[in-house]
């Protein structure tokens, strides 16, 4: 039985929980190493205290968790079946504390659920769950890395495209387009570049809107590769800006880099958050910046921690989150420097490595110099 599965059962053991009904498609998968989208129909992993787990996954799945799946017991059920009354038959018999995801499921399939399993009472497990995944192992750090590769290399090769006259839409296709070229298995959230006055909208929806000199240009991609997220956000100058842009740019710079070089284990979310947000302050842009620092990844795009000014948790070794501080000022233009980072023994690795300094680009390539360092 692996690991993570006896790390619940351990959990179940302290707790007087039963059994656990894993539901959430990236859980099954975080545990067992199959992974599906079932749509609407029912999946779930079964993991009994003190005996072994198995998995109810729809008949067609089947080859494919045969395949993938650290968890050997398998059973199914057809699309002309209820799934619910499937299970009730598989359960353990006379659970009096089952232990449910409440965040997954829905008033629709808690009454299946609850109707299959007759009268119990039921714990919810996000905790255990949420406390497992938020340290990650080295072979997750490995596969997030490669992630961020991917995304960057994206980035690269969309900044080369912008021109004056290209419209955001238009980029955001060519990105994506290249996330499945280059081995994504696709994009880790709706894929933003936003133009001029409408980068001051943190988010923003791109559309037809056209690239234009003298304007701020934003950029915030993200891919899914081998099951773990990648994000980041880098804006850019197309052509001359103002001297108060490269101000604002400036600030949102050393606000990134001063959260960074306070990462460390033991040290809380909120004082990061706040470290960020005081430089910021003090060049006189407070106000505008409206949104917590960072959150997690892994698995998923946003997941624990939140960072943010008033969440006093530690960061612990093996943890990763963004860092990603900005400055929107409406009429003018937005600015959003992000990071992905992973806690070390005694400090943190920065995972993106794509430049940060204010760069010019325009005319399909990215200009040699650049406004700051």
């Amino acid at each position: 039985m692996n690991t993570r599965i006896k790390q619940l059962q351990t959990y179940m053991d302290g707790n007087g929980i039963e059994a656990m009904l894993i539901t959430s498609p990236k859980h099954v998968y975080y545990l067992t190493g199959f992974a599906t989208d079932p749509h609407e129909r029912f999946l779930g992993l079964l993991v009994p205290r003190g005996d072994e787990a198995f998995l109810l996954v729809p008949a067609l799945d089947l080859e494919a968790a045969q395949s993938a799946s650290a968890v050997t017991k398998i059973y199914t059920h057809a699309d002309t079946d209820d799934a619910y009354a499937v299970l009730g038959k598989l359960l353990p018999k006379g659970i009096r504390r089952l232990g449910v995801e409440k965040e997954h499921l829905s008033v629709v399939r808690f009454e299946a659920l609850a109707a299959a399993v007759g009268e119990a009472e039921y714990a919810d497990i996000g905790l255990p769950l949420r406390e497992m995944r938020a340290v990650k192992t080295p072979e997750e750090a490995a596969r997030m890395r490669g992630a961020v590769r991917l995304v960057e290399n994206v980035l690269r090769e969309g900044v080369a495209m912008v021109k004056p006259g290209v419209t955001e839409i238009e980029l955001v296709a060519e990105l994506e387009y290249r996330m499945k070229k280059l081995g994504a298995q696709g994009p880790s959230f709706d894929t933003l570049v936003l133009a001029g006055a409408k980068s001051a909208m943190p988010h923003g929806a791109p559309d037809g809107t056209a690239v234009r000199e003298g304007e701020f240009l934003l950029f915030d991609l993200g891919v899914f590769a081998d099951g773990y997220a990648s994000d980041i956000t880098r804006t850019f100058a197309v052509g001359e800006i103002t001297s108060d842009m490269k101000r604002i740019y400036g600030a949102v710079l050393d606000g990134n880099l001063r959260a960074i070089e306070a990462i460390r284990p033991g040290i809380s979310f909120g004082s990061l958050d706040r470290a960020a947000r005081e430089s910021i302050a003090a060049a006189g842009y407070g106000p505008q910046f409206n949104h917590r620092l960072g959150h997690g990844l892994g698995l998923d795009i946003h997941e624990y921690p939140s960072i943010h000014g008033n969440n006093e948790e530690l960061v612990r070794e093996g943890m990763t989150f963004t860092v990603e501080p900005g400055i929107y000022v409406p009429g003018v233009g937005g600015v959003r420097i992000e990071d992905d980072v992973l806690v070390t023994a005694d400090g943190v690795e920065v995972l993106t490595s794509f430049p940060k300094g204010l760069t010019v680009i325009g005319q399909g390539r990215m200009d040699a110099g650049s406004l700051t360092d």
